[in-house]
């Protein structure tokens, strides 16, 4: 929601096309479409005459959807802003320091080559028949998430271990260098592509310049969290054999084909395009943030069961780095 936050404070009329389920935390002034993207004829049945400066789609993942939305949007749109991944970039054998130009590959994972083969779509479409694409690499972007490779994410579970003094599991051995972006940074430099002509036919990564090991993420996570961190470092590739054990087989495209490397972005091209934008919330801030956003709910502290099990089978069976 950073980005409608951020968009309406821009004084942008912002719309949301989707089922009507979304929770509390909708900004006031959005207006909503209420539709099934997936069901054409009621989306066109809602776009009626609608035109739009700027279409984004958050959530396309396969090129099947993406021929949907070319053909939905096509006329109806003067710019359309695909998101994608940061992991569609090649980092296995690759330049550590990652630019707009850095090859698209990423055989450990499904989900990036299915980002990869969208974008392949959507420029096809820009230099076929001008479809007015713009293309958005997110990395490792949080607000109401713990942003940890291995056990982190939308429950409470990894804080609730550290504050029991329980081990949490870094892969590798923690050094390697990360970038984690607030969504408010995020939001700051999207919204100055909203519009920008001069952004079609273009991508762009949008991340933080503030340089993390793994270590320093989790420690900060664990100082935010008022405890001391109980680190037990195993291999990347030991983890990704674990968890394909045990139904995870995600988590091995995430590691090796992601974050177990050490990569730097270049945000250069981000703020030609968006002249003044700079990513501001360190992660030491961020991340307090994050935390008081589930304390203030006890909703919201959920512990996933299976998640806690699958790091405890995973310390059991450790192999350490």
């Amino acid at each position: 929601m950073a980005c409608s936050r951020y968009a309406l404070e821009q004084g942008i009329r912002v719309y949301h096309l989707n089922r009507g389920m979304t929770g509390p935390d909708v900004p006031e002034g959005i207006t909503t479409l209420t539709a099934d993207i997936n069901d054409s004829v009621r989306v066109r049945q809602i776009l009626n005459d609608h035109r739009f400066d700027v279409v984004a789609n958050f959530i396309a993942f396969v090129p099947g959807e993406i021929e949907r939305d070319i053909d939905l949007f096509s006329g109806r749109t003067g710019q359309y802003i695909f998101i994608s991944s940061a992991s569609v970039y090649q980092k296995v054998g690759g330049h550590p320091v990652i630019t707009e130009s850095t090859p698209l590959c990423n055989p450990f994972w499904e989900y990036s080559r299915q980002k990869i083969a969208c974008e392949e779509m959507l420029n096809r479409a820009y230099r076929d028949h001008g479809f007015p694409v713009t293309i958005v690499r997110p990395s490792h972007t949080y607000d109401t998430v713990i942003p940890l490779a291995i056990g982190g994410w939308k429950d409470y579970t990894i804080i609730d271990r550290m504050k029991k003094g329980k081990p949490v599991v870094i892969h590798g051995d923690g050094t390697s260098l990360w970038t984690v972006t607030h969504s408010d940074d995020f939001a700051r430099g999207f919204t100055g592509l909203l519009g920008n002509r001069q952004a079609i036919g273009h991508a762009f990564h949008i991340t933080s310049d503030e340089i993390l090991s793994w270590n320093q993420i989790y420690e900060a996570v664990a100082d935010a969290a008022g405890a001391s961190l109980n680190a037990v470092h195993i291999a990347s590739d030991f983890i990704s054999d674990f968890a394909d054990a045990n139904g995870r087989e995600g988590m091995r495209g995430s590691l090796l084909g992601d974050k177990a490397l050490s990569v730097v972005f270049d945000n250069s091209k981000i703020k030609r395009f968006v002249p003044g934008f700079q990513a501001v919330i360190p992660f030491r801030q961020g991340i307090r943030r994050t935390l008081d956003w589930f304390e203030s709910d006890p909703s919201r502290m959920l512990i996933n069961k299976e998640n806690d099990a699958f790091m405890d089978g995973l310390l059991q069976t450790q192999r350490p780095f």
